[in-house]
């Protein structure tokens, strides 16, 4: 019996971390096992391989330059993430470079695809999934809003911190309003930011880093996630709300119009405290405003569960396998 041949996933981050590119390769690297001998790196590893998935462009520019040097002719998939098409690309030569080496460019929402310059790679969006959470009882006493990501300046925490602070005491349906942030400080700064939020508002809670069950089960039982971010290729925090049958108040930005579409009515101006603010207190104050939010992001769910994923990464896999580049 011949040998499965090897497809090598770059990632800047290895599986097990708490991060989106390590959960990223570790499942596709599950759902590539029946056709291929995955491995899994930071750094490519030099050893043979019929192909090279690299997660993030600039991150993983290194790999892929000597990848392709190495292999001039071999198939070599790139999937770009937020940083990649907002922030990178615009400024970093080495960042478009990597993507010239590249057989296929894979973005993570149909949004992504109005940012890439032209080139001459295979572009597709593979959407990341999430499997299905029943949403529990909300909390009685209070009106319950979540944000969860991890604090830096990307996912902008402190346009939380400044609309909690512009929230009333009691909203117009009678309840308090509590507002619980879960995510790690990943500077000081932002720790010392969210220490002083939390002795200083009622409403606001920053709950730090927690297992990602236990985040999913506050995002379940939530009434709304907040998902603030100025940046984002496609979060995945917005997808498992959307699983969950969560509503989403979702700054309006292209990774997550991408995912939440451009109908969607529940978007605040990026950066915006008082509007998101004001978004918090009608999503509290109109049932059918809450309502509406809720079925369009019922519309959305079948999109996002593993199965369809899975036959997208699969459908790449058997590309790059069967391809080759002159």
């Amino acid at each position: 019996m011949r040998p499965l041949p090897c497809i090598e996933i770059v990632t800047p981050s290895l599986p097990g971390s708490d991060n989106g590119n390590a959960h990223t390769a570790g499942l596709w690297a599950h759902w590539l096992a029946p056709m291929a001998q995955v491995r899994i790196t930071t750094a490519w590893s030099g050893d043979p391989a019929a192909a090279l998935i690299a997660l993030h462009a600039w991150r993983s520019a290194p790999s892929i330059e000597r990848f392709h040097a190495a292999h001039p002719g071999r198939p070599l998939a790139i999937v770009l993430t937020g940083t990649d098409l907002y922030r990178d690309l615009p400024r970093e030569a080495g960042a478009l470079q990597a993507l010239r080496r590249a057989s296929h460019l894979v973005v993570l929402q149909a949004k992504a695809l109005q940012s890439l310059p032209p080139l001459a790679a295979h572009v597709r969006v593979i959407e990341p999934s999430a499997r299905r959470l029943v949403r529990q009882d909300q909390a009685r006493r209070h009106f319950d809003f979540v944000a969860v990501g991890h604090l830096r300046d990307e996912k902008d925490p402190q346009v939380l911190m400044d609309a909690a602070r512009l929230l009333p005491e009691t909203l117009a349906n009678g309840l308090p309003p509590r507002v619980l942030h879960v995510g790690a400080a990943l500077q000081p700064h932002w720790q010392r930011a969210a220490e002083i939020a939390q002795r200083e508002l009622p409403h606001y809670h920053w709950l730090g880093a927690v297992p990602h069950h236990t985040a999913r089960r506050w995002m379940a039982r939530a009434r709304a996630l907040v998902h603030m971010s100025r940046m984002e290729g496609g979060a995945h925090v917005v997808i498992e709300a959307i699983r969950s049958l969560v509503p989403v108040l979702a700054s309006r930005i292209d990774g997550n119009v991408g995912l939440l579409g451009s109908a969607y009515e529940g978007y605040f101006p990026p950066g915006d405290a008082q509007a998101l603010a004001r978004l918090m207190q009608r999503f509290a104050a109109e049932p059918a405003f809450a309502r509406t939010l809720a079925a369009q992001c019922a519309l959305r769910e079948p999109r996002f569960a593993p199965a369809v994923e899975q036959a997208a990464v699969r459908a790449l896999g058997r590309d790059l396998l069967t391809s080759s580049i002159s």
